[in-house]
């Protein structure tokens, strides 16, 4: 079964990490996305290149920035192919903005 990770942190959390952290973080985003269990992933911009669309009434409505206005973003995601929950949460609990602070959200994908 395929699962969305949607991963939530608060912008430049890390930049406050040391050197050494700060790699290491990276190293573990980079074994994910190496991970044969990873359909795809992608970093996302800042949330500040983001446009929110709307139609109201027959019209649409652009706002520059996210949609909400919260302390954590939507940095990034990956689609992974996975047994099941419990794989994909241990999976999840690898990602290290789940521990520094931010959140992944984990939602299985709609097979069509």
């Amino acid at each position: 079964m395929q699962y969305a990770l949607m991963i939530y942190a608060e912008p430049g959390y890390d930049e406050a990490l040391p050197d050494a952290e700060r790699a290491a973080a990276y190293a573990e985003y980079l074994a994910l996305a190496d991970d044969a269990r990873c359909v795809v992933g992608a970093q996302l911009q800042p949330a500040e290149t983001a446009t929110s669309v709307r139609v109201v009434g027959g019209r649409t409505l652009m706002t520059d920035g996210p949609f909400a206005d919260t302390k954590e973003v939507l940095g990034g995601f990956c689609l992974v192919e996975a047994a099941d929950l419990d794989e994909v949460l241990e999976l999840a609990a690898r990602i290290p903005a789940a521990r520094l602070g931010g959140a992944v959200e984990v939602r299985p994908v709609v097979q069509r």
